[in-house]
């Protein structure tokens, strides 16, 4: 999947509500906060994490691209 920026960045919460991976906001950040999501490969546990295009975000087997 990929999610095309409208501003320079978007937040980690946001990008898996955006791609249909989290149903709402707290769903998005429990998954976060119990580190079930990747960015760049590495866990990430701050729903607040702004992504740049370039990051990949992967959770629960799916993967998210961040393009301009």
């Amino acid at each position: 999947m990929v999610i095309y920026l409208r501003e320079e960045f978007i937040k980690l919460g946001q990008a898996l509500k955006a791609a249909n991976l989290a149903e709402n906001g707290v769903d998005a950040k429990i998954a976060i906060q119990n580190g079930e999501v990747l960015v760049n490969g590495e866990t990430e546990t701050r729903r607040g994490r702004k992504l740049y295009a370039g990051d990949i975000v992967s959770y629960n087997g799916e993967e998210i691209t961040i393009l301009k």
